[in-house]
């Protein structure tokens, strides 16, 4: 009986490693200001048409995470200007974000304008990582970009001192070996940038891409699945990575990775906001759902005690307003108590105001969207305490702070007595 031949082992090349390996030194890229509104592959490459990058100073993709005693160990909160956000589920200075939301919900959307808020409130920068894109999503997003401001073309110096984000993109038919790794490329990027002393913000899109790859590759090494499918390093994998993103005393990462409903993904998240196809139908945007976004923020040993007491009503409030939706659909509005029929009328003001104009979309674009927390907390006070009941639900559609409310309301009633 012919013994039969040993499968053979997979190269470097068709895994995607030998251009690490043999054209980065060893897996090192490019870092710094040099990076900034240009598109780079995954071993430091530019692919746009404005030339190659002269950078000072390279890192390599794989570094160590920063030390116990590096890290800043009290939570801050990274705020938006997002109402939403930064009352029922804020960010934590180099944590770990989840956007959750299947397409066309606004995730993008978002994404830019966290952009621009942490270089214009916060004089900060943004890495993007697209992982197994396709040439035109890759393309319509930079072109989103360029349009908002976000990358700056031009000459070689204007691009460098004007733009706020530096793009590293993984095509879909690279190898996965290349895939796998192009979000520790932005990863050490954004790492330059923070040694800097700078403010950063990293974009990861999608985090199943990213496992998806790796699980290619764990294939093509011969590997025995586990349970559920996924390479048997897929905790090692996911966790050693998000070991590196972290606030230190220099300054901090806080990375956004997109997330589609139903993926089987093992990623712990700081904070995860969850969109809803519902409320984008209903014109309120960002489309967040208010209940099913979450934050290890969101706790009274973390946030001062009145953001917590507004935060904690406001979800009362809504939870309860849910609760009754079925009984509304069944016997009307007129036939709950009055109690009940008051919580209902608020809710519907707290749903609406917690829509809010994003910079990136605004009309006209100088407007200013960016809403302090404090405005945001003595809005929703006030709603939940019924000092605007009498102003009509209108009002609070696609408004930034309880200011622009009352005075949109005020000089309405005031041209009805010109016109009377």
């Amino acid at each position: 009986m012919s013994q039969s031949a040993p499968m053979p082992t997979p190269s470097l090349t068709h895994l995607g490693l030998a251009p690490i390996a043999l054209h980065c030194g060893g897996g090192y890229v490019p870092v710094g200001r040099v990076t900034l509104g240009r598109v780079m592959n995954v071993i430091g490459e530019t692919i746009d048409d404005y030339g190659e990058l002269k950078a000072e100073k390279m890192l390599p993709i794989y570094r160590k995470a920063p030390s116990f005693y590096e890290r800043n160990k009290t939570p801050v909160i990274l705020q938006t200007g997002i109402k939403v956000i930064d009352m029922l589920a804020p960010y934590q200075r180099g944590g770990n974000i989840g956007l959750i939301g299947c397409a066309g919900v606004g995730k993008s959307i978002l994404m830019m304008e966290l952009m621009n808020i942490v270089a214009d409130i916060y004089g900060g920068l943004s890495v993007f990582a697209g992982i197994k894109e396709q040439s035109q999503e890759g393309e319509d997003l930079y072109r989103r970009m360029v349009s908002d401001g976000i990358i700056k073309l031009g000459d070689k110096q204007a691009s460098e001192s004007q733009s706020k984000c530096a793009f590293v993109c993984g095509q879909i038919n690279d190898p996965p070996g290349a895939r796998s790794r192009v979000v520790y490329t932005g990863l050490t990027v954004a790492e330059g940038f923070r040694d800097e002393g700078r403010k950063v913000l990293l974009f990861v899109d999608n985090h199943f891409r990213f496992t998806q790859a790796d699980s290619e590759l764990s294939t093509l090494l011969g590997r025995i699945p586990s349970a559920v499918g996924y390479q048997p390093t897929l905790s090692i994998d996911i966790h050693s990575l998000q070991e590196r993103i972290a606030a230190t005393s220099k300054s901090f990462i806080t990375s956004f990775h997109t997330i589609y409903p139903g993926d089987d993904v093992d990623v712990h998240l700081d904070a995860a906001t969850v969109f809803s196809k519902e409320i984008f139908d209903r014109g309120i945007y960002p489309a967040i759902d208010p209940l099913k976004s979450t934050s290890s923020l969101l706790s009274p040993h973390c946030l001062h005690e009145d953001h917590f007491e507004v935060a904690d009503g406001v979800i009362r409030n809504l939870q309860h307003y849910k609760n009754l939706q079925d009984i509304i659909a069944i016997l009307g509005v007129d036939e709950l108590s009055e109690d009940d029929q008051l919580i209902i009328t608020r809710a519907r003001k707290i749903e609406l105001f917690l829509g809010q104009p994003l910079s990136v979309v605004a009309y006209p674009r100088s407007q200013e969207t960016y809403v302090h927390l404090d405005d945001t907390l003595k809005g929703f006070q006030g709603l939940l305490d019924g000092e605007y009941d009498y102003i009509p639900d209108a009002y609070f559609h696609m408004t930034c702070g309880i200011k622009d409310v009352i005075a949109a309301y005020e000089n309405h009633l005031l041209a009805g007595m010109q016109c009377n």
